[in-house]
């Protein structure tokens, strides 16, 4: 028995049909390798971004305890001129290394924000190096205060040790350090929000 209808149509719809899973993988494909390279490339800059606030915080740690002292904002500024240190809000600064956060009263309103891109206390620049090159800038704030009584004035005043026999008449007060919360943000010039990174920092003294 003969076959019945024409069959001559078949092969065509076989390879267009073959041509068109081939075409969606291929695409599947490539847009996998897309993406991926995107979110290499942002991860990239953010970790540019990450290691310039990682800066800022390493910086603070030399910064502060002048601060303590009351080093004159004049001479802070000259000195770290290189890194275009800017201490805008020297005043409000002041007032937040020794007084609870309730009782800022010289600060702007804008210090309400824990944003620290809003009324920083510093700012600073930090500049890449090979791919990376170009300036991040470094905000900083202080967000919260815990007043302690730690001596701020950079004078050891501890007796030297002694042995167990010895005598000491004077009392000592138990040390409560003061602790400051800062918020750190690092974020390359004129780039995008992918190039910005913020750390929160718990700074005692």
């Amino acid at each position: 028995m003969a076959a019945s209808g024409n069959q001559r149509g078949a092969a065509l719809v076989t390879a267009l049909m073959l041509t068109v899973l081939s075409l969606v993988i291929s695409m599947t494909l490539l847009y996998s390798v897309t993406v991926g390279t995107r979110v290499s490339a942002s991860q990239k800059r953010y970790r540019s971004a990450l290691t310039a606030a990682q800066g800022g915080v390493e910086f603070l740690g030399d910064l502060l305890p002048r601060l303590f002292k009351g080093e004159p904002q004049n001479q802070l500024q000259n000195e770290f001129s290189l890194i275009n240190l800017q201490l805008p809000q020297y005043a409000c600064l002041s007032q937040k290394l020794d007084t609870p956060t309730a009782g800022w009263t010289v600060c702007s309103a804008g210090q309400a924000s824990s944003d620290p891109g809003i009324s920083p206390d510093a700012t600073f620049r930090l500049k890449g190096e090979g791919r990376e090159a170009g300036n991040f800038r470094v905000s900083t704030k202080i967000v919260d205060t815990v007043p302690g009584n730690s001596d701020k004035s950079g004078i050891d005043y501890l007796d030297s040790g002694g042995s167990v026999a010895a005598k000491d008449e004077i009392i000592h007060p138990r040390h409560v350090p003061a602790i400051y919360n800062l918020s750190v943000q690092g974020v390359r010039e004129g780039g995008t929000d992918q190039e910005k990174a913020r750390l929160s920092v718990l700074y005692a003294y």
